[in-house]
């Protein structure tokens, strides 16, 4: 399998449980529409890409420091969740019709929070340590830089089939449904800020 499109089937596979990010850009399509949802899974995707980058380079020296201070990372990602999710939960559902309300201010604030969430998770890179040494990548290699773009790709390509999903569902949703939902999805942000509060760090 070519090294493209082995890094699509990562950064897809990455992308596809659902968890915080998930979360958070599941509500900003159901609120602000598929655009929104989107730019926001874009910028779990370009950390995804960022960390499989400094994996495929060898930084090794940047990946010690990032697992050294995951817990300084831990505990900034996990307050700005627990933020997050305790706005999502008391903001009621708009009003107006979600597309029409897209500026660049909006979508630039969607796409880094999403990615400065994302990079608080360092034990993804990890992950693609771990991935890279399987398959065997060599640094600065040709292969291990079409993996990482791969991987950016394939989670791109997640992002924009639950946006989309997620948008259309909140097209036929009601006041009554979106108000639930921001309530649920809210709560599960916040709980997911509490426990990497808490999480044990990775060796």
């Amino acid at each position: 399998m070519p090294p493209l499109l082995k890094g699509f089937v990562i950064g897809f596979s990455l992308a596809a449980p659902v968890g915080p990010i998930g979360l958070l850009c599941l509500r900003r399509s159901l609120a602000h529409g598929r655009l929104a949802g989107f730019v926001s899974g874009l910028g779990a995707a370009t950390a995804d890409a960022l960390y499989g980058l400094v994996a495929a380079l060898g930084l090794t020296a940047l990946a010690h420091f990032l697992v050294q201070h995951q817990g300084a990372l831990r505990l900034a990602g996990g307050l700005f969740l627990l933020y997050l999710g305790l706005r999502m939960a008391r903001t009621p559902p708009p009003s107006t019709p979600a597309e029409s309300r897209q500026d660049s201010a909006r979508l630039g604030v969607a796409y880094v929070s999403t990615l400065l969430l994302t990079l608080t998770n360092p034990a993804t890179i990890l992950t693609f340590l771990g991935l890279y040494a399987g398959l065997g990548l060599q640094e600065r290699s040709t292969s291990a830089s079409a993996l990482v773009v791969g991987v950016f790709l394939g989670s791109a390509v997640w992002w924009l089939f639950l946006s989309s999903a997620a948008a259309w569902f909140g097209r036929k949703a009601n006041a009554r449904q979106l108000r639930w939902i921001n309530l649920a999805s809210g709560l599960f942000l916040a709980a997911f800020g509490v426990w990497q509060l808490f999480a044990p760090t990775t060796a």
